[in-house]
């Protein structure tokens, strides 16, 4: 039994339900954190995740085991694009990220993967994350210290909201680091849940929206508005997760030991995140990603037969229409999402630090110190272009400038010259 179950070949079976409810508890935390920050609707992220789930796996031909959902790689560009545009615009800039990732897929069939290496080495990525990490920071501490995420409203007073932060994440970091089995996959969902339960003691939450939502509901979807400033603004965003994607199929073929690179091939996964993010985005939902921390349950339980995610999908959607999840997960005080921030946020700029160091280039060396520096002092210190009416800045301008800068500026030459 044990033999047949480590086999990664697609087999739909009713027994595999319970394994794949299990997935999406795995997921659920990271999941419903991004809408929740973001201002989207949770109900349709879950709806999303499992549309998307099932797209890249028709697209995939059902070859690999792996979840979509949420990406913290936009959160930022969410944040900043539903405050300066609105919801429907900043859609259209996701959208058009989707498509930024079938266009790779694209070059990548036609180049090979070795193309993307080099349209953006770790001196672009590593930058560009760990500036989606910092533009953040203040956005967590103004949550944990019970401010609304501009600092402009006092939603808790700051001693409470200081007790309620403190224990989300000290709960979050001591999973992560001492939890054993299944419970390390959800250092997020167990300091929410924490969190959650010293903030019922000290009565900051309020259940009258849970009590008004009925049980079966239309999720709320949200239809793109077309948006050239919001296209261009976060479709550079698109270059970390793409980065990202090529790590994560890497790992789930490590964990089962098949080849995705070469069969369905980069290009196929590629495409089929491309496509989830765009018909996620298309309905209302947040951009998908693969989720790394799926990967892990899939190694830690050694079953990898990719319809156990087909089950993960169906149960997303179908727990997409009862409305009052939705409801319950909005009640969730803002000190308990800042807390888990702090750590969140910080943890995207170390990924793009460690990126950076993996690749173990000299950032003193003119070309590499210029690309890293202009890209995190573009991307940090707030500079915008405009053109009329049309504006670029934040991370969109840093990625832009990134890429521009690895294609344009001569190689170092060797010291014997």
């Amino acid at each position: 039994m044990a033999e047949e179950s480590a086999v990664a070949v697609y087999r739909f079976r009713l027994r595999d339900g319970l394994v794949g409810a299990q997935m999406l508890f795995v997921a659920f935390g990271a999941l419903v954190l991004v809408p929740l920050l973001t201002g989207l609707n949770p109900n349709v992220a879950l709806f999303t995740a499992g549309l998307g789930t099932l797209i890249f796996q028709f697209i995939t031909k059902g070859m690999v085991p792996i979840f979509l959902a949420s990406s913290f790689a936009f959160i930022a560009p969410i944040i900043y694009g539903v405050q300066t545009w609105g919801i429907p615009a900043t859609l259209c800039g996701l959208a058009a990220a989707g498509g930024a990732y079938v266009l790779l897929s694209v070059l990548v069939r036609w180049q090979g993967s070795e193309m993307l290496q080099r349209l953006l080495p770790p001196t672009v990525t590593g930058p560009v994350i760990m500036v989606i990490g910092l533009i953040l920071a203040p956005v967590a501490v103004h949550m944990a210290l019970g401010r609304s995420g501009d600092g402009s409203l006092v939603l808790v007073p700051q001693k409470t909201a200081l007790i309620v932060s403190m224990l989300s994440l000290g709960t979050t970091v001591a999973v992560s680091l001492l939890g054993r089995g299944m419970l390390r996959l959800i250092p997020i969902l167990c300091g929410i849940m924490v969190g959650y339960g010293v903030s019922l003691t000290l009565g900051l939450v309020d259940f009258t929206p849970v009590g008004q939502a009925p049980w079966l509901a239309m999720p709320a979807f949200v239809f793109p508005q077309w948006s050239w400033q919001a296209i261009f603004y976060i479709v550079p965003v698109a270059i970390a997760p793409a980065i990202e994607h090529f790590g994560d199929i890497l790992a789930i073929g490590s964990i089962t030991g098949e080849n995705y690179l070469r069969k369905p091939g980069i290009h196929r996964t590629l495409m089929g995140d491309g496509i989830a993010t765009a018909a996620a985005s298309l309905l209302g939902g947040p951009p998908n990603t693969t989720y790394s921390e799926v990967t892990g349950a899939v190694a830690l339980i050694k079953i990898y037969n990719p319809a156990v995610m087909t089950w993960a999908a169906i149960f997303a959607v179908a727990l997409a229409f009862v409305g009052k999840v939705g409801a319950l997960l909005q009640t969730i005080p803002t000190p308990v999402m800042g807390g888990i921030m702090l750590l969140l946020f910080g943890a995207i700029m170390v990924v793009g630090l460690n990126s950076l160091v993996r690749a173990g280039k000299d950032l003193t060396e003119a070309r590499s110190l210029t690309i890293v520096a202009l890209i995190l002092v573009f991307g940090i210190g707030g500079m915008t272009l405009s053109f009329g009416k049309f504006s670029i800045g934040g991370i969109g301008l840093a990625g832009i400038v990134g890429v521009l800068l690895n294609l344009v500026l001569p190689r170092s030459r060797p010291a014997s010259e």
